[in-house]
C-alpha cells in the first residue's frame, strides 16, 4: 500500500490528541456517575465503535493507494523570450537598490518556476541584442542574468519594438519541430523613443505570440545615477528624471492579449507575472503512458462516516441506574 499523504507526526499527534481527548471524557464521566452503576461491556463497545472510525478517518486522511492503474500524460512546452530593458534610466534608484538590480533578483525567482520550458534571454536599450538564445539550461540562463548591466549595450534611448521583433524573428525561424507556445516578457520603465508599437503589436497577435510587460519604476522618479555623478539633461542643464510611463507597456500587452504587470513603490506583481504564465496553455509536444496508484481514501472515509453516524443515531447506554 502506497501513502499519498505520508505524514507519520502528523497522524501520531491527531491520535494523541483523540486518546487524550477521550480518556478526559471517560474520566469525568466516572467521577459525575461513580455512585450508579455504570455497565463496562456497554462503555467498552462506545469505546471500541469511536476508536474504529477515528482510526478510518486517520488513514483516509493518509490517502491510501492500492493497485494500480495507466494514465496517459500530456508533455507541453512553453518557448519564453525574456527582454531586458538596459538603457540608463534603469539604474535610477526610486525601486532599491536599483530598478536593475531588482530586476536581476525577481528573474532568478521567475526563471526557476518554469524548469520544463526553453527561455531565452533578450538585452536593449536603442539596439537590441540576443544575450541567450532559447535554452532548457537554467545554470546557463542564471550566469546571464547575474552579468546583466547598462554597460552591455549603446545608451541612445529606448526602442522597445526592437526586442519584440528580435524574439518574433526567433521564433518563426526555430527549427524545433515541438508545437509551443511563444511568449514574452517585456521588462522596462516603459519610455519609448522607438517606432510605433501598433505593427509590431499587430504581427504578434495574428502570429499567437503573447506579450506580458512588466513595468519598474514610480511616478515621482528619480534622477538617474552615472559614475559618481548623476545623467543631466541637455536641455535644461539639470539632473535627468526618469520615471515610470506605463501606456506603452500597457498598449503592447492589450494588442498580444497579454497582461501588464508592475513593480513599483506601492506594488510589486512578479508573483501575479508567473500565475499568468503558467495559466498559459503550452503547446502539446507528446504522451506517455505512466503507471499510477489509485487512491482508494474515499472507501475509509466513507466507512467512518457510516460508523459515525451510527453512534450518533442509535447510542448505546453506558449507565444503570
Amino acid at each position: 500500500m502506497i501513502w499519498a499523504y505520508p505524514d507519520v507526526k502528523l497522524t501520531l499527534l491527531l491520535a494523541g490528541i483523540f486518546g487524550l481527548l477521550y480518556f478526559i471524557h471517560l474520566f469525568r464521566y466516572w467521577k459525575i456517575n461513580k455512585k450508579l452503576i455504570v455497565q463496562k461491556r456497554r462503555l467498552f463497545t462506545k469505546l471500541v465503535i469511536r476508536t474504529l472510525y477515528f482510526s478510518l478517518f486517520l488513514i483516509a486522511f493518509a490517502g491510501p493507494s492500492v493497485g494500480t492503474s495507466l494514465k496517459e500524460i500530456q508533455e507541453e512546452g512553453k518557448d519564453i523570450f525574456i527582454a531586458v530593458d538596459l538603457s540608463q534610466s534603469m539604474n535610477a534608484t526610486d525601486i532599491g537598490p536599483s530598478r536593475l538590480q531588482r530586476i536581476k533578483f525577481e528573474l532568478k525567482n521567475l526563471t526557476k518556476s518554469f524548469p520544463s520550458d526553453r527561455i531565452g534571454l533578450i538585452i536593449f536599450s536603442s539596439e537590441a541584442f540576443m544575450q541567450c538564445p532559447l535554452t532548457f539550461d537554467q545554470s546557463v540562463l542564471q550566469l546571464y542574468i547575474d552579468g546583466l548591466n547598462t554597460g552591455l549595450v549603446p545608451n541612445y534611448g529606448t526602442d522597445l519594438s526592437g526586442p519584440l521583433r528580435m524574439a518574433e524573428e526567433r521564433f518563426l525561424n526555430d527549427e524545433s519541430k515541438e508545437l509551443k507556445s511563444k511568449t514574452i516578457i517585456l521588462i522596462s520603465d516603459g519610455e519609448n523613443f522607438g517606432d510605433d508599437l501598433d505593427d509590431v503589436g499587430s504581427r504578434l497577435n495574428s502570429e499567437g505570440i503573447k506579450v506580458f510587460s512588466l513595468g519598474i519604476g514610480t511616478e515621482a522618479g528619480s534622477s538617474i545615477p552615472r559614475g559618481n555623478g548623476v545623467v543631466i539633461d541637455p536641455q535644461t542643464g539639470k539632473p535627468a528624471q526618469t520615471v515610470l510611463d506605463r501606456v506603452p507597456l500597457q498598449q503592447i500587452a492589450a494588442e498580444t492579449n497579454g497582461q501588464y504587470f508592475e513593480i513599483s513603490d506601492e506594488v510589486s506583481e512578479v508573483g501575479d507575472l508567473i500565475a499568468a504564465l503558467e495559466r498559459v496553455e503550452g503547446g502539446v509536444t507528446g504522451s506517455r503512458l505512466v503507471e499510477a496508484s489509485a487512491n482508494k481514501y474515499f472507501y475509509f472515509l466513507l466507512a467512518g462516516l457510516v460508523l459515525s453516524l451510527l453512534d450518533m443515531m442509535l447510542p448505546i447506554k453506558t449507565i444503570k441506574l
